[in-house]
């Protein structure tokens, strides 16, 4: 019976885990570009900063912990298909405070967007975490992907 209980757990935390959609390297990257364009050097000059809050995703992980936390706590609860049930319960109930919990960790993440109006006449747009001392109107120029003060 505790094995079958054991393994329920996995599977749940595991089922959970899987279901994540959270790309951590996008959100890893101390700045990123939004733009397609791929010409080596180009000019333009900021037209727009606004402060844009991230949306709060989780990876998975808060609630792969709360649902294994959750499972632990609710098989030390009851006796026979009685305790199979509360483990079910806390398995579910763990991931869903967990996955709560990490998104609250989460928000208030705000990252700087930098609209660009280039000398061709397109626009861009960029994502920042910092931006420094950049300020509208300011001259700017992107090579290599980069977007740099002049």
């Amino acid at each position: 019976m505790k094995i079958l209980t054991t393994a329920m757990c996995l599977v749940l935390a595991t089922s959970l885990t899987a279901c994540s959609s959270y790309s951590s390297r996008q959100d890893s990257l101390p700045r990123s570009h939004v733009s397609s364009r791929v010409a080596a050097e180009q000019y333009g000059r900021v037209t727009d900063i606004e402060v844009v809050s991230r949306k709060s995703r989780t990876s998975g992980g808060g609630a792969a912990l709360g649902a294994v936390i959750g499972g632990v706590l609710g098989h030390q609860i009851g006796s026979g298909n009685g305790r199979d049930l509360a483990t079910g319960a806390g398995v579910v109930g763990g991931a869903i405070a967990g996955n709560r919990i990490e998104k609250q960790r989460a928000s208030g993440d705000e990252i700087y967007r930098i609209t660009v109006a280039f000398e061709d006449g397109s626009r861009e747009y960029f994502d920042y975490e910092h931006i420094e001392d950049l300020r509208v109107g300011d001259r700017v120029k992107l090579r290599g992907g980069q977007l740099e003060r002049l």
